[in-house]
């Protein structure tokens, strides 16, 4: 059961990230697909995996009479949905850098990692993705609370 929640959720997210993509236009087009077709193309592959979640057949025993709609996986999966969220709500405002290291940190530690790599590896991340899109792919990304170092 809580695998078609799951399939449900994300195939309602994936109708909202199409719908919010549609719209996309580039002032400047120096591509022949425009920026609208990344995010479009994610919300289709999105909602296929979303129906496949609703439609397939349960494995034998799965659904157990009594099991709890949100076990200890989809209780996982929620809080790094959540994650993402506030992820992309504080993304301009805290700059790449800050918020992909804060978001990496419950990331890490919902996957086994403990505190201190944890926090290693969202400085890392946070810094090295910053300098490799600003860098090497000339991506702006925002700086955020960092705007000050130059």
């Amino acid at each position: 059961m809580a695998d078609r929640a799951l399939g449900l959720v994300c195939l309602i997210l994936a109708a909202g990230m199409a719908w919010l993509a549609r719209g996309y236009e580039a002032p400047i087009s120096y591509e022949p697909v425009g920026p609208a077709a990344f995010p479009l193309l994610l919300a289709g592959l999105m909602a296929a995996l979303s129906l496949w979640l609703i439609v397939r057949p349960a494995p034998q025993g799965a659904e157990a009479e009594g099991e709890p709609l949100i076990g200890p996986a989809t209780a996982k999966v929620l809080a790094l949905v959540g994650v993402m969220l506030v992820y992309a709500v504080l993304f301009q405002w805290l700059g790449f850098i800050v918020a992909t290291a804060l978001m990496t940190v419950p990331v890490a530690r919902v996957f086994g990692g403990t505190w201190r790599q944890s926090v290693i590896a969202g400085v890392a991340l946070g810094v090295s993705f910053f300098l490799i899109f600003d860098r090497v792919f000339d991506v702006i990304l925002p700086a955020g609370l960092l705007s000050f170092l130059g």
